[in-house]
């Protein structure tokens, strides 16, 4: 541990990597231990919130001109939208990103990510990862996406990735119960859209060290949490932080979170 402290302290503020003595996952040289900034945008609703709405779901709201004005920004100031894939090539292999990269990630499958999300996103150029909660989905429940649309997001450019067949708490569950959580869904989206998932999202960023390991086994990539912050390391790809938009989040507040330091 007081390796890596030393090793990170000597990084940049963008993207670094430095030699450790643990060799590679593959045994053919040293390990580097990369960190990276690239914010990694959360958002939930794409929509203006119902009248009776209760505070979480106006914090879980950006209104559909509040995110056009964002991706409007984004566009401006020379952001380019990378995927999941372009972000783990550049911490576990030192790919190459574009000078401002920004991952743009959407939770729970919500139907106003096709209606109101993804004409922006096309509009402005841009690609987005969308993590989707597959019971939802198979119940044909009006606010969330359908199959097919979920489909046609992929054929877009999109990314569907996997947020589990239920959303439910994952910690302190037993091995089957969470098998079939992160399987499942893997399955299911991959019978549905043609893709295969190779990331995960915790449902309301909760997990333990039992969810990490079957994480692992089932072949899971990277992770994405709700912890704050816009550093990625190469050695915690499964406890990956983003930035939280809010329904609150001013442009002049967007445009802070961008350049955040943390």
């Amino acid at each position: 541990m007081l390796k890596r402290c030393v090793f990170l302290l000597v990084l940049a503020f963008s993207v670094s990597a430095v030699a450790a003595d643990p060799v590679s996952a593959d045994g053919t040289g040293p390990l580097l231990l990369r960190r990276i900034h690239v914010p990694v945008l959360m958002y939930h609703y794409i929509s203006n919130p119902p009248a009776d709405a209760d505070a979480i779901r106006l914090d879980l709201s950006v209104t559909p001109n509040n995110f056009e004005q964002q991706m409007q920004w984004l566009n401006a100031k020379g952001y380019t939208s990378i995927t999941p894939d372009q972000l783990l090539a550049a911490l576990t292999n030192g790919g190459p990103l574009p000078d401002h990269p920004v991952l743009i990630t959407f939770d729970d499958g919500y139907i106003d990510d096709y209606t109101n999300a993804l004409p922006t996103l096309k509009h402005f150029g841009f690609v987005a990862t969308f993590f989707v909660v597959t019971s939802w989905i198979d119940q044909g429940l009006k606010e969330y996406l359908s199959w097919d649309q979920a489909k046609e997001m992929v054929q877009d450019g999109m990314s569907v990735q996997n947020h589990t067949v239920e959303h439910k708490d994952m910690r302190n569950r037993d091995h089957d119960w969470l098998v079939y959580q992160i399987l499942g869904a893997e399955e299911s989206i991959e019978a549905h859209t043609g893709v295969r998932p190779r990331f995960f999202c915790y449902p309301s960023g909760d997990f333990d060290d039992a969810v990490l390991r079957e994480l692992r086994a089932a072949g899971v990539e990277a992770a994405f949490t709700t912890n704050d912050g816009a550093y990625d390391y190469s050695d915690d790809v499964l406890r990956l932080p983003r930035v939280r938009i809010h329904g609150s989040t001013s442009l002049e507040t967007f445009a802070q979170l961008l350049t955040w330091e943390r």
